[in-house]
């Protein structure tokens, strides 16, 4: 099996591993560092050697996760535009391409965590799957630009690398078996979040045919007032007055003032001027002129057809500590809800506790209402939108169906590293994990994941457990109750 690929860069190594060619580290553009930080990537200098590509690339900057899979330090570098790809083989059988985004809330993470191996869709599906590192936190996305036309991309410029890697992949792929013009994107978390961005995005389109956001939807970016606030609260923190000034920090020292904000504002010390959390991609520029939630309300990716949901859990991950009574009618107001939004829940939930309710509103609030109003939006223009709930719960009974849970479903990962600790103790859930992988195969290979699609007239949502089956409009009270909120 040939294991070396022609990119209009250059030639590359990749080896043989599972039974399919994984190419590794292979550079899509150049990330400008040290007193060019901050703005858009450029086209990365070719060779003429072949070029191994046989080892992951560092990741991008990031403060340590302190996750419950983070075992290990993150090996990572400004210099971090680097794409993975695992395909079956190098000919001209153009397989459908599935491009995945990590996730990590925009400050954590990479495209070579072992979740997100694609041996399984490669071998089981005849799928090419590209893994990305992207610009996150301070450096992907903070506005600034207040100091000149060649920062004008600098609140989004995360972003705008996944659109530059999306570009590499039209260029290239066909070089390494897959097909420019099959090509979904997917991602988790800020992944999910990434890939309603990019649907929302004029710049984009054109790029991808199909597209997967799990626990991410349209909502998650902040205005460029939000924008400009965040970038003086960085300026302020590190104590620069000028673009020069902030180039002679460190990139650790950056990272440091990033986690200070991120916390002021975490405790109400300070406030951006509106929900929503910073070093979030910032609108009102030219890669996005609109909030995506706004452009797909346009029609802006009505023609990409999309498979979207949420876990039952969500924030269990988040919330490992009692919520007393004052504290959860606090998140009720930061929320924009009032008692009648908290009485719902109650009055639906009976024997709930404090705690309980805290986990099921936050989830509510942050990925599942979001995810229904997107899928909302694109049924306004007869888009073609499936709609799943992740409802297999943890042996670990305070996770339950909890964020990030479905990913190794999603991937037929089941056996991999930091898995055992999200699913609990006994026999692997096998059986789950062949459902979600077949419907995601589906999806990818034939646009059909195997259900019907999300229409308002029935909501038809695909629950997934150790029994699959559709429901129709699952947990109303939750959606009418959110109605006029946010």
């Amino acid at each position: 099996m040939s294991s070396v690929a022609e990119t209009m860069s250059g030639p590359v190594q990749g080896k043989v591993k599972n039974d399919i060619l994984l190419f590794a580290g292979i550079p899509y553009a150049a990330a400008p560092v040290g007193g060019k930080r901050f703005r858009r990537a450029v086209a990365h200098e070719p060779w003429s050697e072949v070029r191994a590509a046989t080892r992951f690339g560092p990741a991008a900057p990031q403060l340590p996760n302190g996750g419950m899979t983070a075992n290990t330090p993150v090996n990572w570098n400004e210099d971090c535009l680097f794409l993975n790809i695992c395909t079956p083989a190098l000919d001209s059988s153009k397989r459908p391409v599935l491009f995945w985004i990590h996730g990590g809330g925009y400050r954590t993470g990479q495209g070579a965590i072992p979740w997100y191996d694609g041996t399984s869709f490669a071998l089981n599906g005849d799928i090419v799957v590209v893994s990305i590192n992207y610009r996150m936190g301070a450096f992907g996305f903070t506005d600034l630009s207040q100091f000149g036309d060649e920062y004008s991309t600098s609140g989004i410029n995360g972003i705008l690398d996944q659109i530059v890697a999306l570009e590499w992949i039209r260029d290239n792929i066909s070089n390494f078996g897959g097909d420019p013009d099959q090509v979904t994107i997917a991602g988790e978390s800020a992944g999910g979040f990434a890939v309603g961005t990019l649907l929302g995005c004029e710049r984009a389109q054109g790029l991808f045919h199909r597209a997967i956001p799990q626990s991410g939807a349209a909502h998650h970016t902040i205005s460029a007032a939000a924008g400009r606030k965040v970038a003086d609260l960085l300026l302020k923190e590190v104590k620069a007055d000028s673009m020069e000034a902030l180039q002679e920090f460190s990139a650790e020292d950056i990272l440091k003032a990033q986690g200070k904000i991120d916390l002021s504002i975490q405790r109400g010390e300070e406030s951006m001027g509106e929900k929503g959390s910073p070093f979030y991609p910032v609108t009102g520029n030219e890669i996005l002129p609109l909030s995506p939630i706004e452009a797909i309300r346009n029609g802006t990716g009505k023609n990409v057809d999309v498979l979207t949901g949420t876990n039952k859990d969500e924030a269990t991950l988040f919330i490992m500590s009692d919520v007393p009574e004052a504290r959860l009618k606090s998140e009720v107001e930061g929320y924009g809800g009032d008692e009648s939004l908290l009485d719902a829940y109650r009055l639906n939930l009976p024997g709930a506790s404090t705690t309980d309710l805290s986990i099921s509103l936050s989830t509510d609030f942050t990925f599942r209402i979001p995810a229904i109003r997107f899928a909302e939006a694109r049924c306004a223009h007869k888009a073609k939108t499936w709609v799943y709930l992740f409802n297999w719960e943890s042996r670990n009974p305070k996770l339950k169906a909890t964020h990030a849970l479905e990913i190794p479903f999603v991937f037929n990962n089941l056996g991999k590293a930091g898995v055992d600790v999200f699913i609990g103790k006994g026999s692997l859930p096998q059986s789950v994990a062949d459902t979600m992988h077949i419907a995601w195969t589906g999806f990818i290979r034939d646009g059909d994941p195997g259900w019907q699609t999300y229409e308002l007239e029935d909501r038809a949502t695909m629950a997934f457990d150790s029994v699959s089956a559709v429901e129709l409009d699952p947990g109303r009270f939750r959606r009418e109750a959110w109605e006029g909120i946010r």
